[in-house]
């Protein structure tokens, strides 16, 4: 599936192609949260990095999450790409999987397919203020699942053309 994102201020617009455009994927790490606000969470996709064209790359910024555990800190490969001019969050990098950009729902101005099913994970990192809305067919983590946006897509019959 082709898909179309920019930023707020619309100084970043991006286009990529996806095999798993479906957004269900629901993260309530503290990374997440605080990079993505919204509603205690972020939602983001997998889509093919060889297929990424950028407008305005210029006001792009990167940033790096710094991992907490206990007193030891380490900085994460995940490359969060943001525009430096409005602060709209738009897709994250990993060099672990080159081959994937995985671009923010919240960016996506394409209509994307609604969710037969959701996937919520770290809910072991929400505070108390966010109540997660799960539905019954929802699945729940502490922390990640062991199924890939991949493997979630291919189960459910959903990857795109």
């Amino acid at each position: 599936m082709h898909l179309e994102g920019s930023c707020h201020c619309r100084a970043v617009r991006f286009s990529l192609e996806s095999r798993h455009p479906v957004p269900y994927q629901r993260c309530y790490c503290s990374i997440c949260r605080k990079t993505q606000g919204g509603g205690g969470y972020a939602v983001n996709l997998s889509g093919e990095a060889d297929t990424l064209k950028v407008e305005g790359r210029e006001h792009t910024a990167r940033y790096h999450a710094v991992m907490r555990d206990g007193e030891s800190e380490t900085r994460s490969n995940a490359e969060r790409v943001f525009c430096r001019l409005c602060g709209s969050a738009l897709w994250l990098f990993d060099d672990s999987w080159p081959e994937l950009i995985h671009p923010f729902a919240s960016a996506i101005d394409t209509a994307l397919p609604v969710p037969p099913e959701r996937t919520h994970l770290m809910l072991d990192a929400a505070p108390a203020w966010v109540e997660p809305e799960i539905r019954r067919s929802d699945k729940r983590y502490g922390e990640y699942p062991e199924e890939s946006i991949a493997d979630w897509h291919q189960r459910l019959g959903l990857e795109a053309d």
